[in-house]
């Protein structure tokens, strides 16, 4: 029998609105929601009224984001679905380690707030931003990088499709570069350059704080970014490294499948991942999670 994985999405799928069905549907996600809301006043509001400039800001989008996801996982976990293993992408990581057993959901929230708080501060003394390459290899795309200072292949996501962040000024002409040879890049509703030297900063930073913050050896397999692989070292040392560290999607996925998982489903608001499983690994079910809780109420 294969193996069920959970995928907690990161920046970018984020809406008004989020999880606000499932506040009133679901007393577990509605307990987590409140939680997170006693830690964070106005975190439901900016979840479920937003406005969408507010959500945006990374110290708004990620605790919104992992308060959500957690939220989520409470509701199917309430209907008695639970995972075999684990990962996130990006800010997902924090998620999925929480799930795991990394941390507690007050901790693991916490977290999160101070990742984004960082992570806009870094953000903010340079302009940066980011978009997903389409209709190139991630070698092509790497090879396009090179041709410009300040551009980086950050997020290998799926056969055909790899995230590049650079400083402001020189996306124009990168995104003009991409085109010409047969690609082309799609710009994100993120505020920075993220997993590239730009968050150098606030991934020091980050691991200061957790440094100091109860962190556990994960219950349930977790698996990272960094390596694509299981986490093998400490995960204090790989969720701040995560930060200024390329997101190797497609490998995490490939490594999932080959050991066993065959169905994912989406713990977040979109169905970005959705779409990443479906190109990786064809054969695989991918769902979100909504569907999924359909598919087993239908059974």
């Amino acid at each position: 029998m294969g193996k069920l994985i959970f995928l907690f999405s990161g920046q970018g799928d984020q809406h008004p609105g989020m999880g606000q069905e499932l506040y009133s549907a679901s007393p577990a996600a509605r307990q987590v929601f409140d939680r997170c809301e006693a830690l964070r006043p106005g975190t439901l509001e900016q979840c479920f009224h937003g406005p969408e400039e507010a959500l945006r800001r990374t110290e708004n989008t990620q605790p919104c984001l992992f308060a959500m996801e957690l939220a989520v996982t409470a509701a199917l976990e309430e209907a008695g679905i639970r995972p075999d293993a684990v990962a996130g992408f990006s800010l997902g990581e924090m998620a999925a380690a929480t799930v795991a057993g990394a941390f507690d959901l007050d901790t693991g929230f916490r977290l999160v707030c101070h990742r984004g708080r960082l992570m806009a501060q870094a953000a903010d003394k340079v302009q940066t931003a980011m978009a997903a390459v389409v209709k190139l290899s991630g070698a092509e795309v790497e090879a396009l990088c090179e041709n410009f200072d300040g551009v980086y292949a950050v997020n290998y996501n799926c056969p055909g499709q790899t995230t590049v962040s650079g400083l402001s000024a020189q996306m124009p002409a990168f995104c003009a570069a991409v085109k010409a040879a047969g690609g082309r890049a799609i710009p994100l509703k993120v505020s920075g350059g993220f997993h590239a030297p730009f968050m150098q900063e606030a991934a020091e930073g980050f691991a200061q704080i957790l440094a100091e913050a109860p962190v556990h050896t994960p219950a349930l397999c977790l698996y990272s970014n960094v390596t694509g692989l299981p986490y093998d070292r400490p995960a204090a040392a790989l969720l701040a490294q995560q930060i200024a560290s390329p997101v190797r999607w497609e490998d995490t996925l490939r490594h999932l499948a080959g050991n066993g998982a065959d169905t994912f489903i989406e713990i977040g608001p979109g169905r970005t991942l959705t779409g990443l499983v479906k190109k990786t690994l064809p054969q695989a079910q991918a769902l979100t999670w909504a569907e999924y809780q359909q598919e087993v109420k239908g059974c």
